[in-house]
Formats: structure tokens, C-alpha cells, sequence
């Protein structure tokens, strides 16, 4: 199989694939889409809000914010995050303070809420290691093919900013080879 690089942009990868069956590629898709290992805000301990909005909503944009998820995240890894402010402003992802520093929210200019005149928000959430086929919050990106006029194929990956597209593809064959290495193991057991 070979693989040129036909475009490359901020989060965005196109590749130009030869050699290549589909369902292989289609494998490598999903694999990327749903197992890779991502952090996401996964628990949080709300202490002060006295915005508009209810607990809940607050908890949900943040569970879905994208953070840079370094390549020696392990399963079970848990990052602590924080924020502590007052209005009136608008809060961004970028004001949350975290206690790792290789993660941290992969977009500073994320809106999470406006706050008015004597409105707070005080809170600390936990971010843990998950994957895309559990819930969407723990999707690195986007993947997908096609066969275009000539008869080649074109891959084409789109990060959320937890990684690099690439890395993001790199993990989701790793993750492959990691499970086709454990069934190759069952069935030399099973003969």
C-alpha cells in the first residue's frame, strides 16, 4: 500500500491511497473515529453558580469541549480541571486552569457562557481517558474515503484538536493492529 500526502490544512488531512483493499480502509476509518484513546471532561463538581443557566447545560458544553490528548495518555488517566470566575464576561475554554501540562483545552475561544453583573462560576472537572464508541465527547475527529474518476482512492481525516490528523490516524491503526494481534492470539489458542 502506498500513501502521498495530497493536502494538509490546520486539522485536516487528504491522502492519496494506492494498493489498498476498501474494507481495510474502512477498518482504519472506524478504528479512528471510534477507538482511539481521547480525554473529555467527564465529571464535575460544580461549587458556585449563580448564572442563567442550569447545572446541567453548563456541564454539558464543557463535557464536549476538545483537549489535547498527549501520546502518553493510558487508559484509567484522569486530568484535573478548574475555573473560577465572575462577571460580567464571557467564560471561554480558555480560562479553565489545568493541573497537567501536557493537556489543556485544545481552543482557547470556546464561548461556555456569558456571566452578568454579580453572576459566578466556580467548578472542577475531572477529564478521563475515553473512546468515540462510548460517547461522542471522546471522538478524536472525523475519516473518511472515496474512490475518485481515475480509479484511486482519497482519505481524508479531520481532527477535533486532540491531536494532529495524522497522529490521529496513526493511533487508529495502532489500536487495529493491537486487536488483529489479540484475535491472532485466540485463535492460535483455539486450534
Amino acid at each position: 500500500m502506498k500513501a502521498e500526502l495530497a493536502d494538509s490544512r490546520e486539522n485536516r488531512l487528504s491522502l492519496k491511497v494506492s494498493g489498498a483493499e476498501l474494507p481495510l480502509l474502512n477498518a482504519i476509518r472506524r478504528y479512528s473515529m471510534s477507538r482511539v484513546p481521547v480525554l473529555a471532561i467527564d465529571k464535575i463538581s460544580m461549587y458556585e453558580n449563580t448564572s442563567s443557566m442550569f447545572d446541567e447545560y453548563i456541564s454539558h458544553r464543557i463535557g464536549l469541549l476538545p483537549i489535547v490528548t498527549p501520546k502518553s495518555t493510558k487508559d484509567g488517566m484522569e486530568v484535573q480541571f478548574s475555573i473560577d470566575e465572575a462577571g460580567p464576561k464571557m467564560v471561554y475554554s480558555g480560562d479553565f486552569k489545568c493541573a497537567d501540562k501536557e493537556a489543556a483545552m485544545a481552543k482557547d475561544r470556546i464561548p461556555i457562557i456569558t456571566l452578568f453583573e454579580e453572576q459566578n462560576l466556580r467548578l472542577e472537572g475531572t477529564a478521563v481517558v475515553g473512546r468515540g464508541i462510548t460517547h461522542a465527547k471522546f471522538q478524536a475527529g472525523l475519516v473518511a474515503y472515496g474512490e475518485d474518476e481515475k480509479g484511486g482512492v482519497t482519505l481524508k481525516a479531520e481532527s477535533f484538536f486532540q491531536m494532529e490528523p495524522a497522529e490521529m490516524l496513526v493511533r487508529g491503526c495502532k489500536e487495529l493492529e493491537n486487536d488483529l494481534a489479540e484475535l491472532a492470539k485466540a485463535l492460535k489458542k483455539a486450534k
